[in-house]
């Protein structure tokens, strides 16, 4: 394990310890693989540390830490840090509002990934 992430991670335990004691802690699994075609590309397997509580009557958010094992099909293996916040809220009975920032650290020169996702959901 690099001094970096160890750091970081340490760093990240500490902040999410700091949370309010009604949040709900949790540990989340993730596999990912990465397809180009019929071809594989790898895959990317995410082990998470997380809270999450509501914001109201209406509303919750989620924040989760943890190490990302690359494993590209072609190149060398890897753990690097990976992380998501995010938050959902109900506009109406039946829809609901979300959102995702997620990100995962690289190696040397290259640069860390970012993703975003938002979305609705309508209840039936």
């Amino acid at each position: 394990m690099s001094t970096s992430f160890l750091g970081i991670s340490v760093a990240a335990i500490a902040a999410l310890s700091a949370i309010p004691a009604q949040a709900s802690p949790y540990i989340n699994f993730e596999r990912n693989e990465v397809y180009e075609g019929s071809s594989s590309l790898g895959s990317v397997n995410e082990l998470h540390v997380g809270y999450k509580s509501s914001l109201g009557e209406k509303a919750n958010w989620y924040g989760q830490l943890g190490p990302a094992f690359l494993a590209p099909e072609n190149g060398d293996s890897s753990t690097q840090v990976s992380g998501k916040v995010g938050l959902g809220a109900d506009l109406t009975n039946e829809l609901n509002a979300y959102g995702e920032f997620s990100f995962v650290t690289a190696e040397g020169d290259a640069d860390n990934g970012y993703g975003t996702k938002l979305g609705l959901t309508y209840s039936f």
